[in-house]
């Protein structure tokens, strides 16, 4: 998938495994750059379903259309499709199969 980032601040960071370091600590730093990786190399949002560590799954409420892995709890690396348009199953659902472009948002505790 093609992976970009909210704002340059972020993709900075996450581009950087030393400035992740000094932010998140070894471990979760580790962490946030394994889940980039597996959905940059994810040819559509789907494939991260078949990665069960990774809990990748919709928001809901206030933070409904977007979406989040699973870091170290209770941190998750938040998202949302980029595709244009947004690809949507004829209920109204994101179409995982068909989500080849995202834009990461946060890392952190949303909850």
């Amino acid at each position: 998938m093609e992976v970009s980032f909210a704002n340059s601040k972020l993709q900075k960071l996450c581009n950087s495994a030393k400035k992740l370091r000094g932010k998140h600590g070894p471990r979760m730093a580790e962490m946030i750059q394994q889940r980039l990786n597996e959905l940059s190399i994810a040819e559509t949002l789907e494939v991260m379903r078949s990665i069960p560590a990774a809990n990748c799954h919709e928001l809901t409420q206030n933070l409904k259309g977007y979406l989040a892995v699973d870091l170290i709890q209770p941190d998750r690396l938040a998202f949302k499709p980029s595709d244009k348009p947004i690809p949507r199953k004829p209920d109204g659902g994101l179409d995982w199969k068909q989500i080849r472009s995202i834009e990461i948002l946060s890392i952190g505790n949303y909850h």
